[in-house]
């Protein structure tokens, strides 16, 4: 039987063992078989995290006597000069990704020798969604995300594609491999990144190779983040998302990497090359080489200023406490839940005076026998074949009355299609639908009924 098989299949059996004189018999005969079966070396490590209790600093080559598959760990020998009568054990536990194995003592004398330059030196991050890539190229696959403030270990600097400002001059910073905490590797570069040196168990900043740029914590939490048109911010207030507001991502890029800041708004897309963002005042910052300012006005909220024709113009802009994208896949859900909602009572409704309406789960439906309302509310040439559109939102005294609204698109080969808006109610015995004018309608909400509403009703089929 391997070590490690000794070692996994002892662990489980000790699991099972509840009663205390049972469980103390047992630890002697484990502890018995576990001296036994790490009395002889796999081999050696490097070890790459530092490790608090006991305090081993990274570097350090460690004796190692197993490695778990199956608790992802290596148990390695504790250096004798770290053991004293309070130490219980002479082993510890380390993840597999943070330590260097060889077989043999002399190739981790070399590995360590190699990583000493960088033995010490850790990263915080400065930017949330700071991509860690495969390959040291800002074109090169992803394969880590990192969080604002996370820490990385840095194993090593290379060379890399360089990253190019919007001048055609290299951004400063480096090009490193670098280690997550949870054991991925991959490449980052500096830009966003603050070194600083763990030694004898003291924090120092280390200064960057190319002199990057030291950012006041203000403005390192604003190019941390995310900035987003008001509209959006307004939209949770108020639960009512605008799907396709959201999908335009209207938003201020302070382009802080290429020197190219842009605002992308409704019948706005400006750029503004710059050179630096320096302060200008408390809380304030410009942007040199453009005529534009920003100011934050709270931990959540940004204005910025530019010049048009001459005028200065403002515009506000939110950190969203949901990213965009999620907001977008948790709309688009609820969507489709109201739309199964009216296909799991039906799918067929039918009305002696307007026909027959077939929902299906994929939000498309089928409309026959609507002569009666052609030509004012649907054209003759509308065959009743579209999509139904859960992009409406009803008041708060309509919220009491109907179930919701929606968008009923014809689809028209004659044509740009056809939108009729209707309010809904769903009951035991059908579906009644209120055709609702432009007119009632403020943006995406339902603000009243038509002063002559047009009722239709359909009993389930």
């Amino acid at each position: 039987m391997s070590e490690k098989i000794l070692y996994d299949k002892i662990t489980n059996i000790m699991s099972t063992f509840k009663e205390k004189r049972i469980f103390k018999l047992f630890a002697c005969v484990f502890a018995f078989l576990l001296l036994s079966a790490c009395s002889s070396s796999l081999g050696w490590g490097v070890l790459l995290w530092s490790i608090e209790d006991p305090p081993i600093p990274s570097g350090t080559v460690l004796q190692v006597f197993l490695k778990s598959n199956i608790n992802k760990v290596w148990v390695a020998g504790i250096p004798r000069h770290l053991i004293d009568e309070k130490t219980e054990n002479d082993k510890i536990e380390i993840p597999l990704d943070h330590l260097d194995f060889f077989s043999r003592k002399s190739s981790a004398d070399k590995r360590a020798k190699e990583f000493s330059e960088f033995a010490a030196i850790y990263a915080e991050n400065l930017q949330d969604g700071l991509p860690v890539r495969n390959n040291p190229d800002n074109n090169a696959r992803r394969v880590y995300r990192l969080r604002l403030g996370e820490i990385v270990k840095i194993l090593k600097q290379v060379d890399g594609t360089p990253a190019i400002s919007s001048t055609g001059a290299p951004l400063p910073g480096e090009w490193y491999q670098v280690l997550t905490e949870d054991g991925s590797t991959g490449y980052c570069f500096s830009y966003r990144l603050k070194l600083f040196s763990h030694t004898d168990w003291q924090l120092a900043p280390v200064a960057s190779v190319a002199g990057e740029n030291v950012l006041d914590s203000d403005l390192e939490d604003i190019l941390s983040k995310t900035w987003s048109s008001e509209s959006y911010h307004n939209m949770l207030i108020e639960n009512k998302i605008n799907l396709e507001e959201l999908r335009n991502n209207w938003r201020f890029d302070p382009g802080q990497e290429t020197g190219i800041a842009r605002i992308f708004m409704p019948d706005i897309n400006r750029t503004f090359n710059h050179t630096a963002i320096v302060p200008d005042g408390t809380r304030a910052w410009r942007f040199e080489g453009a005529d534009l300012f920003m100011e934050l006005r709270s931990e959540t909220t940004i204005a910025v200023k530019y010049l048009d024709s001459g005028q200065t113009k403002t515009l506000l802009f939110v950190s969203l406490p949901t990213p965009l994208d999620d907001l977008i896949v948790q709309e688009s859900a609820r969507r489709s839940r109201q739309i199964g909602i009216i296909y799991n009572n039906g799918p067929d409704f039918t009305s002696s005076n307007y026909g027959t309406i077939n929902f299906n789960s994929n939000g498309s439906f089928s409309w026959r026998g609507f002569e009666k309302l052609s030509p004012e509310y649907i054209p003759e040439s509308i065959e009743g074949d579209g999509t139904i559109l859960m992009n409406l939102f009803l008041s708060e005294n309509l919220g009491v009355q109907y179930d919701g609204a929606f968008t009923m698109r014809f689809t028209n080969t004659e044509g740009r299609p056809h939108l009729l808006q209707c309010m809904y109610v769903i009951d035991n015995q059908g579906f009644r639908l209120e055709i609702v004018p432009d007119y009632c309608i403020d943006e995406i909400t339902v603000m009243r009924r038509a002063s002559l509403p047009m009722v239709l009703y359909f009993y389930k089929d």
